[in-house]
């Protein structure tokens, strides 16, 4: 029997197909206090927390002049889109997947605790779950890799226990690698199959449903 694994799986833009909302909420959230940059930039720090955005868009200097101001009325922006947000294709079926294999589950989220209740609510997965993490759980969010630590401490396993992260994005799978865990990535967040092969991804699919169906060829056999 292959020994049980912790699957530590990221919800935004993993599971819920959210990243493009995300990306037009920061846009209009920046726009609104006269700040603008390209959709196509800001959608390539989705993934990224919303602590770093700021700064890796405009520095310290954006940071510290509208930083707060930007995050809190991109989180508005975000409320107002969360019923355009669906699961991706096979979103519950590879939660199912990985629980009938006997593996525990966590979910790994810095989103904010009503978005990702929200989620868990269009999953109808409170009860496949052994537990999820929100913003109020950390304070440094990925590329750091303490949201993946606390996911780990939210069921009570040590950092080195077997694991294994699933996300979309080149900053999940950084996270990933700090964190010490193999990272399996699916292409909706929008990244090139070698960026996230570069930042040390072990396996790509197009969906979930897709690495459900390809589970029994991973660690999470």
């Amino acid at each position: 029997m292959t020994e049980s694994i912790i699957a530590v799986v990221d919800i935004d833009g993993t599971l819920i197909d959210s990243n493009y909302q995300h990306a037009l909420a920061w846009y209009r959230a920046l726009r609104s206090v006269h700040e603008i940059y390209p959709v196509w930039q800001l959608h390539r720090l989705i993934g990224m927390g919303g602590d770093h955005v700021p700064t890796a868009l405009g520095g310290e200097e954006l940071e510290r002049n509208v930083g707060d101001q930007v995050r809190q009325r991109q989180a508005e922006q975000v409320d107002a889109m969360l019923d355009e947000m669906e699961p991706l294709p096979g979103s519950r079926e590879l939660l199912q997947a990985i629980r009938h294999r006997g593996h525990r589950l966590v979910l790994a989220s810095s989103g904010q605790q009503h978005h990702v209740t929200t989620f868990l609510d269009k999953l109808d997965a409170r009860e496949l779950v052994d537990d999820w993490t929100s913003a109020a759980d950390v304070e440094a969010s990925k590329p750091a890799p303490d949201l993946l630590h606390m996911a780990l401490a939210k069921i009570g396993a040590p950092r080195d226990a077997p694991s294994v992260m699933v996300g979309d994005s080149v900053w999940d799978v950084q996270a990933a690698h700090k964190a010490g865990m193999p990272a399996i990535v699916v292409r909706s967040g929008g990244f090139g199959d070698d960026e996230l092969r570069n930042a040390g991804a072990m396996a790509l699919y197009d969906t979930p449903a897709d690495l459900a169906a390809a589970l029994d060829d991973t660690p999470l056999a």
